[in-house]
């Protein structure tokens, strides 16, 4: 059928024509761009799938990213961590020094005790200074800590077994210091020279000195004897420096107690000091010292030190109520997977001395900020509270090295290994397969190409009408 009114031909050529057009564009699209999934009307479920795939993929990379600054916190607390092991085996080595006390003289000891004293602050300087980057790290910020309510009320340490929350304290039992007191006020000058006996240590009182004189003479042999002395209702009291059981005091003097000597006699006094005894979170816990420590329940972990009494019974802590304690958990959280609440944590103990060392049984020393190496009996106890922190700081290092290993950087070669996969499944779903493209681009330009050459003979078929109306 011959017809001018309609090419039939020629439409069906500019069909195919662009058909094959379109098919060679969104061929160049996709070899241009690499991509073989560039809108959603290339593929709506593919899409949705491989958009999936790249908010996992972003998330894989930042994750990884995140075990790697972890890991740096890490090293920097065990950094510090192994900077403290060496100060405490420093002053071990004193202490053992100190203990030698068949060869050392005041002068030995004092110097040895001088040189602790500044390895402490230096560890208490360090635990106070270690950061990373605003963040503190050693100073029990980056743990469990815990806050008292009552200034009576020092919190020493709390860790991760120690759980968040406010807790009521209170002494059933005071803790006592070793004590003795004159049985004869002095009320006059020492009409003679008079020698005490203090734990053992001889103490020289002259003629003429008067009460307040008496009291100051035996507190210059404090750091030997490990006595105090002070004036109460008019009579010489005497009292260990540190409370609990382990504290002794034993004092005699070669003069008979009257008005014009120390009044304290010739009779040998003696006595011991009591640990104090107390409720944390309504449960009772025997203590060390003035040191109540929780070995139990929600509150295990927790150590706090009860501040003493004052005037007539300083040789006491305080007793009865004393507010509350509330535990906070800061530990450090680390976000270290590409999806919600995939993170880890670790709580860093608090690592000051007055944290280290806590609650050696049968010790005059509650803590590492107390030790003292001025006598050879006092050495052998700072030996016992040393350990304890040198095993306090070890365990933390361990703990850190564990928890970098183990869950740091085995969870960053997880996340390596998953974000190569998923990188491999969002490239077989969006990305173009060039060899099977090309092909079709190919085809594609010559079908155009085929198609013009046909749209131009199409439109040359009503040419032929012509011939029948010559």
């Amino acid at each position: 059928m011959l017809s001018v009114a309609n090419n039939v031909t020629s439409v069906m050529a500019q069909h195919n024509l662009n058909k094959a057009s379109t098919g060679v564009a969104k061929s160049v699209e996709k070899l241009s761009s690499g991509l073989k999934i560039n809108r959603g009307a290339d593929g709506p479920a593919a899409l949705v799938i491989s958009e999936k795939h790249r908010a996992q993929i972003a998330g894989l990379a930042q994750a990884i990213d995140n075990t790697e600054k972890a890991s740096s916190v890490v090293q920097t607390a065990e950094g510090a961590l192994n900077e403290i092991n060496s100060l405490l085996v420093k002053v071990r080595t004193l202490a053992i020094d100190s203990a030698n006390s068949g060869v050392n003289d005041d002068d030995a000891l004092a110097a040895n005790q001088a040189e602790i004293t500044n390895a402490l602050d230096t560890i208490n300087r360090i635990a106070n200074n270690t950061q990373f980057g605003e963040k503190k790290l050693l100073d029990g910020s980056s743990g469990v800590s815990g806050t008292a309510t009552d200034a009576d009320v020092t919190v020493l340490k709390a860790n991760s077994s120690t759980t968040a929350g406010t807790y009521a304290v209170a002494v059933t039992t005071v803790g006592e210091r070793a004590k003795q007191q004159a049985g004869t006020a002095q009320t006059a000058v020492l009409a003679a020279d008079e020698i005490l006996t203090i734990n053992n240590v001889t103490v020289g009182l002259s003629a003429g000195m008067s009460q307040s004189q008496v009291s100051d003479r035996i507190n210059e042999f404090t750091s030997q004897t490990g006595v105090k002395s002070d004036i109460n209702g008019g009579f010489t009291r005497v009292y260990s420096e540190a409370f609990g059981a382990s504290e002794s005091l034993s004092i005699v003097s070669n003069t008979t107690g009257a008005a014009t000597s120390s009044g304290l006699g010739t009779a040998l006094l003696t006595d011991s000091g009591v640990d104090v005894v107390g409720t944390i979170n309504a449960v009772s816990y025997n203590g060390v010292g003035s040191v109540l420590t929780s070995n139990s329940g929600v509150t295990k972990g927790l150590s706090i030190q009860f501040a003493e009494s004052s005037g007539a019974n300083a040789f006491e802590t305080v007793t009865g109520a004393q507010g509350n304690v509330t535990v906070a958990d800061n530990s450090l959280v680390f976000q270290i997977g590409a999806n919600k609440n995939q993170t880890a944590n670790i709580a860093i103990a608090k690592v000051n001395p007055n944290g280290l060392g806590l609650g050696v049984a049968g010790n005059q020393f509650s803590n590492l900020n107390e030790i003292e190496v001025t006598s050879g009996t006092k050495a052998q106890d700072a030996l016992a509270v040393i350990d304890a922190a040198i095993d306090d700081v070890t365990n933390l290092r361990g703990a850190l090295g564990a928890f970098q290993a183990n869950t740091l950087e085995s969870t960053a070669n997880n996340l390596r290994a998953t974000l190569e996969n998923t990188i491999n499944a969002e490239s077989v779903i969006r990305d173009t397969d060039f060899a099977s493209e090309i092909a079709k681009f190919t085809k594609g330009q010559v079908l155009v190409q085929a198609g013009t050459a046909m749209l131009s003979n199409a439109n040359q078929i009503p040419q032929s009408i012509l011939s029948l109306l010559r």
